[in-house]
């Protein structure tokens, strides 16, 4: 059976283009050669199956009072249950867990990680292995948010808590054994200042496709 690697993320993970002019179809996301996670199933070849769950607006565990089902907590049993048996799984969020209206400091958002990945370590999905969890945080929003129209209902301190959040998550991995990633380098567009660009994505799969290997050979 081929390795099996869960991508649970946002709207960075679903692929959503901010930018039609970045994006090779001109539309509002991008390609399946474009997403970092086809852009990494590719890097790794056919010995491994990547498989995305991307929900534009998804948090860790904080529900949206406008959304319904935005939390990742409330559908992870279901996610990787449906996915087992999982040999790795990524989570990628905290950009959206940010926003004014859930009244979340970086140092909750780090908790709520946290919880995350001890409810992933519980579930029964990992076959003979122990649990496999790679945290990875998002790079810091950018100004530009403040002025975009995707980016408004975000609303005040985005910003200054997005570019706290890599020493909570780093936190939360430690507490929890999870391996931990700094998305930093990957860059996020000008437009609404907290999508990848496409070259965004290249880098992010880049970088994977290095770590990846490693750990899924490191649980056996």
């Amino acid at each position: 059976m081929k390795k099996h690697i869960v991508c649970i993320g946002d709207s960075n993970t679903h692929g959503y283009c901010a930018d039609p002019a970045d994006c090779a179809d001109g539309g509002i996301r991008f390609n399946e050669e474009e997403r970092w996670t086809c852009r990494l199933q590719a890097a790794l070849g056919p010995d491994y199956l990547v498989t995305e769950e991307g929900l534009s607006g998804r948090t860790t565990v904080f529900p949206d009072p406008l959304h319904e089902s935005m939390d990742a907590l409330g559908v992870l049993y279901a996610l990787l249950k449906s996915h087992e048996v999982v040999d790795l799984l990524i989570i990628m969020l905290g950009t959206n867990d940010v926003k004014e209206r859930l009244g979340m400091n970086a140092s909750c958002i780090g908790i709520g990680m946290e919880r995350l990945v001890r409810k992933a370590q519980s579930v029964d999905c990992w076959g003979e292995k122990k649990p496999n969890i790679l945290i990875v945080c998002p790079p810091a929003i950018l100004p530009e948010m403040e002025l975009s129209e995707v980016g408004q209902p975000m609303g005040k301190g985005c910003i200054e808590k997005s570019r706290e959040l890599p020493q909570y998550l780093e936190k939360a991995a430690r507490l929890t054994g999870a391996h931990y990633l700094n998305a930093a380098e990957c860059e996020f567009n000008r437009v609404d200042g907290m999508h990848l660009t496409r070259q965004g994505h290249a880098r992010l799969a880049e970088l994977l496709a290095r770590r990846v290997p490693e750990l899924v050979e490191a649980a056996k």
